[in-house]
């Protein structure tokens, strides 16, 4: 006998899943371990002869073969039928359930524990993939199991599997007629009289913006249906969250009590929480169930419980952009708007010389004094001075209260009167708008979404980095933490950690560190000094400071722990192109504007290493979404523009990862190209560094990479090679050439000893007019005998085609090529016809290696005189060797005494 176990009080999604159950178990029988649910027992009171049930007691226990659990994974919950569980004959146990984080005593021999809204979704999915058909009312029955769990796909815990699943169920027939009488069947006279009591004697208590609700009934029976009652309190009342306490005896000594709990505050975990009672469910439901206990002693600790897991709001600290730019009242509106411009911000705060804050003004404010001609005029004749302001430890919700109140925008942050951070309508809404992900997401859901911030936990971290990486980033977060700061790994090693397989032990060789907390004790020296105390910890590590750029390096060399490992440590910053192609210039600043600055979205997603929020994932820009769909997506219009390095970057990004590149990214590209914007900065500016040293950088990167090719065909198609030279194609004869470069450095420089990518940068240059040469070579600050090799291209090319071919023996060859060396010779010969190449391929795998027949020591012997005329004699002999005029040591020696007559 097979049989199907629901929890005692079987709600409709035990029911429900035992009954598809039938069909991927045939033969089997559901058994209801106990009392049903009141609206489930009048369900079944209509529909139960439609269902495999059989009552407990009409069980043969010796001919059980197996049991399968839904819904709960605790042996108490089957009542008298866990007996069953110890049963020698018992062959399988089979749990299936969707509460995770529970701690089975079930002795399951297969267990099928998913997140879901409904352990009914798992069977489901399993009918699906067996192709399997229901009767409508089995249809019916399962899907009231997922729309009362899942509260018609409106509770927290709902998943797209569950929406999915009701959808196929609604195929199937299901009725929502009956779904519909069964899923809200209101209260009964009984409970309706219980909250009437309840709402009297509900008590409240306030706490971090949220409404905790708790009340004690006692009644003298158990009440069916309670948490119909507490789903009820928590419609009519709007409370966040409730403790919904049952007290009834069960004899003259003995006496029940039964607590349901309903929680919709975000990381709150009822079910965490009633575990350590006994109880259990979900982490925004959960119950439990207590025999001979102090009830009020038992709800006081529940109570304790929810209020030590609810979350401390926001405050201005953590919403505030910080260091904030102000200006003095004196300051033009022409300026001010150069301002605006600059930094990307709607308004600005203006300071008096003291520094004392004495108004605000808006964009807008600026925008309308332009327009009426007022350039030269002071800000002071336009701003607010009417200012509401708040202290970094003003909370979200007072904060919202504010600015709905009187209708402003951005609110200004004062610390003992020094201005210290402004938080902005767009702040506030971020803010509002992660929390109710927060409350929706879950799991990777939450990670999904857009502009938010999800938990990486930090076991998370350590389990996918390597030992020694871990340990370094402890460190730092520690150093960090001591001097009051919050410390992020950002860009590219949170990029690759996030696309890392789990099980693996990443060993990321750059790091880039970002340390924030300037509006309450790091200064623009932060990144150094922590840099400086990690080196105290990591002697062997070499300190570079960049003081221009605010960061510094740590860097290992060939490390028999860490390898050649770069740790890049700055303040965080923002940072402003004073033209195109130039270096950035850069000012101290917060952590979302430091992400705002970045190139990619993919790369703008920090991860926190400090207290008191370790672990959390910061996307403002839906970077995880496109980490996802696995697009290249810029943060900016005109990042481009500003850096044509990113065009690279982007490309090197999407060939590595195998993703495409956004297509309004894409239109971006082709716009800064065609724009000719590189080459007007390049006539206008001497320094133009992002079409200098960065862009040979990049080329660095691509081309010593294994998905070289692929990368210059992309950079090609978007017409990125002129930013190398305007007249530089990837056309037939140039992919040619690079095909050819290949096979001549496998050949001939196997171990290497040439530096390949820079051969390939320089096959590229050598494609352009010779005129061009130099000057893009100089202008990538390749290396001088690079410079020189392209310079003498030209004239080397002409002497070696023209004369090669009239040569006629192998030793005329040789003595004309042995002047030049390898990269000259690889470089004229991917450019020159196949008789040229096949020349200059057999003089470096056959006539640069022959060897005179006889050595110093044969010629000694022979009675020559040690002197420089050595030197020609060999040559002659090899000479002699390579056109066939001797073949052994008899013949040279003779050729010797003809020649070289003693």
């Amino acid at each position: 006998m097979d049989l199907i176990l629901c929890h005692t009080t079987a709600d409709f999604d035990a029911l429900g899943a035992a009954v598809g159950l039938t069909h991927l178990l045939p033969g089997s029988k559901i058994v209801l371990t106990g009392s049903s649910h009141p609206t489930v027992r009048d369900f079944l009171a209509l529909h139960r002869d439609e269902y495999s049930l059989i009552e407990r007691r009409s069980v043969n226990a010796e001919k059980i073969r197996s049991l399968t659990v839904v819904d709960t994974q605790q042996r108490d919950r089957l009542g008298k039928a866990a007996e069953w569980l110890d049963l020698p004959e018992v062959r399988e146990i089979i749990v299936y359930d969707h509460h995770l984080g529970q701690e089975s005593d079930i002795p399951a021999t297969r267990s099928h524990i998913s997140s879901v809204g409904a352990t009914t979704t798992l069977i489901v999915e399993q009918l699906q993939q067996q192709q399997i058909s229901l009767t409508p009312a089995e249809a019916t029955v399962m899907a009231l199991g997922i729309h009362v769990d899942t509260g018609s796909l409106t509770y927290d815990q709902s998943t797209p599997r569950d929406a999915l699943a009701l959808a196929w169920l609604m195929e199937q027939g299901a009725s929502l007629s009956v779904i519909s009488t069964y899923r809200d069947p209101g209260l009964s006279p009984q409970l309706q009289q219980l909250l009437t009591e309840a709402l009297e004697n509900l008590e409240y208590l306030c706490l971090r913006g949220y409404t905790v609700a708790w009340v004690t009934l006692k009644t003298d029976g158990f009440v069916p249906g309670l948490s119909s009652l507490a789903s009820e309190l928590v419609e009519l009342t709007e409370i966040d969250a409730i403790l919904l306490a049952n007290e009834y005896p069960l004899g003259e000594s003995d006496s029940r009590l039964t607590v349901i709990g309903r929680s919709q505050i975000p990381k709150t975990n009822l079910n965490r929480l009633f575990q350590l009672l006994g109880g259990g469910g979900h982490s925004q439901a959960a119950s439990l169930n207590l025999r001979k206990v102090d009830s009020q002693a038992i709800l006081k600790q529940l109570l304790e419980g929810v209020k030590a897991q609810i979350p401390h709001p926001p405050t201005a600290r953590d919403l505030m952009s910080s260091p904030v730019r102000t200006i003095l009242p004196e300051t033009t509106i022409a300026e001010a708007q150069r301002i605006l411009l600059r930094y990307g911000h709607s308004g600005l705060a203006i300071v008096d010389a003291q520094k004392q804050l004495v108004g605000i003004i808006s964009r807008r404010d600026i925008d309308i004094a332009l327009h009426h001609g007022f350039n030269h005029a002071p800000v002071k004749g336009y701003m607010t001075v009417n200012l509401k302001t708040i202290t970094p430890d003003t909370t979200l919700p007072e904060i919202e209260a504010l600015m709905v109140t009187y209708d402003i925008g951005r609110l200004p942050v004062l610390e003992n009167g020094q201005l210290v951070g402004i938080v902005s309508r767009t702040d506030v809404l971020r803010e509002l708008h992660q929390e109710r992900d927060g409350k929706k997401g879950r799991g990777e859901d939450r990670e999904k979404r857009r502009g938010g911030k999800s938990n990486f936990s930090l076991p998370q971290l350590e389990k996918k980095l390597a030992p020694q990486l871990w340990q370094l980033l402890t460190k730092a977060s520690v150093e960090a933490e001591k001097r009051g700061w919050h410390l992020y790994l950002v860009g590219g090693a949170v990029r690759d950690l996030l696309l890392a397989d789990a099980a693996g032990s990443l060993m990321i060789k750059d790091i880039d560190l970002v340390v924030d907390g300037f509006h309450k004790s790091a200064d623009v020296g932060a990144g150094v000094e922590l840099a400086k105390a990690l080196q105290q910890l990591y002697p062997a590590a070499r300190l570079e400071i960049h003081g221009a750029f605010q960061t510094a390096a740590l860097l290992w060399h060939k490390d028999p722990e860490l390898d050649s490992l770069w740790v890049d440590i700055a303040t965080a910053r923002t940072e402003f192109y004073p033209y195109p192609a130039a270096n950035p210039e850069v000012e101290a600043s917060s952590i979302r504007q430091d992400l705002y600055r970045r190139d990619f979205t993919i790369n703008a997603i920090a991860l926190r290493l400090t207290s008191p929020r370790a672990g959390e994932l910061l996307d403002f820009f839906g970077g995880l979404i496109d980490l996802q769909a696995k697009q290249i997506r810029v943060l900016h219009a005109n990042s481009f523009i500003e850096d044509p390095t990113r065009i690279y970057r982007g490309v090197r990004f999407a060939v590595r990862f195998g993703f495409q590149i956004e297509p309004q990214t894409e239109e971006f590209i082709r716009y800064a190209i065609n724009s000719g914007v590189y080459d007007r900065t390049a006539q206008e500016n001497s320094r133009t560094p992002a079409l200098q040293t960065r862009l040979k950088t990049e080329l660095k990167y691509i081309l010593e990479a294994p998905y070289w090719k692929l990368a210059l065909q992309l950079l090609d198609n978007l017409g990125a090679l002129q930013c190398i030279h305007p007249t530089l194609k990837l056309d037939a004869e140039l992919l040619r050439q690079l095909r050819l470069l290949e096979r001549c450095l496998r050949r001939f420089d196997p171990q290497p000893t040439l530096i390949h990518w820079e051969m390939r940068l320089e096959t590229l240059i050598a494609q352009l007019a010779p005129q061009y040469r130099v000057k893009v070579a100089k202008n990538l600050q390749l290396p001088e005998d690079s410079i020189a090799r392209l310079k003498n291209l030209a004239q080397v090319q002409t002497e070696v085609m023209t004369l090669l071919p009239s040569l006629q023996r192998p030793s005329q060859v040789v003595q004309l090529l042995r002047h030049y060396d390898l990269p000259m010779l690889i470089l004229i010969a991917v450019q020159s016809p196949r008789e040229i190449r096949h020349q200059i391929w057999e003089y470096f795998t056959v006539w640069a290696n022959v060897q005179p027949l006889l050595n110093g020591n044969d010629l000694k012997k022979l009675g020559y005189k040690p002197g420089p005329q050595y030197r020609q004699i060999l040559d002659d002999l090899v000479a002699a060797t390579l056109d066939g005029v001797i073949t052994d040591k008899t013949e040279a020696e003779e050729f010797l005494a003809k020649h070289y007559p003693q």
